[in-house]
């Protein structure tokens, strides 16, 4: 199914991609897919082949990616921040037929955007749609599911949602190889194909509407599963998409643009509340979701005393973007990461362990050029998360697997810890990690990132601790951080690297 097509026939006109210059709609964001389509193929790169990318966002990149996915090419977009060894490493893995970066980027073997979507084809291809009689936008807010007669072979419609007339075969086709984040180990290379997207896309859709008249910023990188599947969202319910220049901060894009929609990680969220104008506009908006990892207790409140319509989001890229989100901006704290979205399943196993399928679960990772599925003899996949599931299928997230340890014979989850701790009066962000003992095998010790220097001190800390967690959760030793230490290319935390730095003498 050609959705870039698709799209430009319902909302014609209606603006699909706004930049700083100018605004691309469906009608001309198709036209210049198929002229990237058509010069792909032109360099004998055809369906079912991985085109790696290298970029940070920009409109070129997007407008790459629409390429590939009109022509059945698997795009493969990697982290711009890795090192270059790193890069050579995940790209070898990749064996892509093509390698095209920013051109800020020398990999070998590589070409950049600017020389696969040069002026002359691309203005070609613009000045055909605008000669071309206008296309009329729909009345209401449709969606590309909205046209479509029948189901997928073998799949029944749950009541009053439509479905795609497509068959099994095209709608399971891959198009996406997206990274995991490598918070904890190596970066695995998820594939995902066109269902994946398709139905993450649609469930999310229906929690938090965007439509004809939205606007949402591409504050996650495409190279990441969050960023990605904007596209899908935007090319089902003919939402547009804004890119902001590269210098720009985020603070800068919320008054460039007319934005109804917005993704962030904690770390986003705190600078903008720093800032009384942006502020302002988050408070305009429909939806800010916020995913990435755990949040701060006073984040939280202070962005609901802002009034900001705040969602809450636990997802993973082999769930193709979000599991689990608020039904409805949050109005103080909760536990939990919202309802169970549509497409998809979840289930606690015995050990505690978050399992997930449906629709929205991922082929597998490639590994020696071939992808390996990931799931049990039921079809689960096991998340490594621990956590729990209401009766209202609400989900709410402990930890990682991976991160316990046991200390005196009781399991203990260090984000459990750290929540705590963000619930002390001037610590902003905590990262706990466990540290061998003597008597009790393992402890937990923690690095803080606090308001003040030295406030609260370690005094107050360990009174706290002990009155809100118990003696055995309470961190042996409390580190101060100005800056953290993060994944490469991520906002988010090493963990590894202070589960290292924790072996080190006191002193050194």
């Amino acid at each position: 199914m050609d959705i870039i097509a698709h799209a430009a026939k319902l909302f014609g006109k209606a603006p699909a991609l706004q930049m700083a210059e100018r605004t691309l709609s469906f009608n001309e964001c198709n036209a210049v897919a198929e002229a990237i389509a058509s010069r792909l193929s032109s360099r004998g790169i055809g369906p079912g082949e991985i085109v790696a990318i290298v970029s940070p966002n920009t409109p070129e990149m997007a407008m790459l990616l629409l390429g590939l996915l009109k022509a059945g090419i698997i795009a493969a977009p990697l982290n711009n921040r890795f090192p270059e060894h790193l890069l050579s490493n995940t790209i070898e893995k990749l064996r892509p037929s093509l390698i095209v970066t920013s051109g800020t980027t020398a990999l070998k073997g590589s070409i950049s955007i600017a020389e696969l979507l040069d002026s002359d084809s691309l203005g070609s291809a613009l000045q055909t749609i605008s000669a071309q009689k206008n296309v009329a936008i729909p009345d209401l807010p449709g969606t590309v599911l909205d046209e479509t007669i029948g189901c997928i072979p073998g799949e029944t419609a749950p009541v009053d949602r439509p479905c795609v007339k497509e068959s099994m075969e095209t709608m399971h086709h891959p198009v996406t190889i997206i990274h995991t984040s490598a918070s904890s180990g190596e970066a695995k290379a998820a594939v995902h194909s066109f269902a994946n997207h398709w139905h993450s896309a649609l469930g999310s859709n229906e929690n938090i509407p965007f439509g004809i008249g939205d606007c949402w910023l591409l504050s996650l990188p495409l190279y990441h599963i969050g960023g990605y599947s904007l596209l899908f969202r935007s090319l089902i319910s003919g939402g547009a998409l804004a890119i902001g220049n590269l210098d720009e901060s985020l603070g800068q894009s919320l008054q460039n643009f007319p934005l109804t929609h917005l993704s962030v990680v904690p770390t986003q969220l705190y600078r903008l509340l720093a800032d009384q104008k942006s502020t302002s506009r988050l408070r305009a908006m429909k939806a800010v979701l916020l995913g990435g990892s755990s949040a701060p207790k006073s984040l939280i409140e202070e962005a609901v005393m802002q009034h900001i319509p705040l969602y809450l989001s636990y997802g993973s890229t082999e769930m193709s973007s979000q599991i689990a989100t608020s039904p409805s901006p949050i109005q103080g704290i909760q536990e939990n990461s919202g309802m169970l979205l549509p497409w998809r399943e979840i289930m606690v196993s015995t050990d505690g362990e978050l399992l997930v399928k449906g629709a929205c679960l991922f082929q597998g990772y490639l590994l020696e050029g071939k992808i390996e599925p990931q799931t049990d003899n039921d079809g689960w996949f096991h998340t490594s998360d621990i956590g729990s599931v209401a009766d209202d299928c609400s989900v709410t997230v402990a930890g990682r697997k991976d991160n316990m340890f046991i200390s005196g014979g009781e399991n203990i989850h260090p984000e459990e810890i750290e929540k705590v701790l963000m619930m002390i009066d001037g610590i902003l962000e905590a990262l706990v990690v466990p540290v061998d003992d003597d008597e009790y095998g393992q402890r937990p010790m923690a690095f803080i990132k606090t308001i003040e220097e030295n406030i609260p001190d370690a005094i107050t800390l360990t009174k706290a601790m002990n009155s809100m967690a118990g003696k055995l959760k309470s961190p042996t030793h409390y580190y101060r951080i100005d800056e953290w230490a993060t994944l490469p290319g991520s906002q988010k935390i090493d963990r590894n690297y202070y589960k290292k730095l924790s072996l080190l003498p006191p002193d050194a």
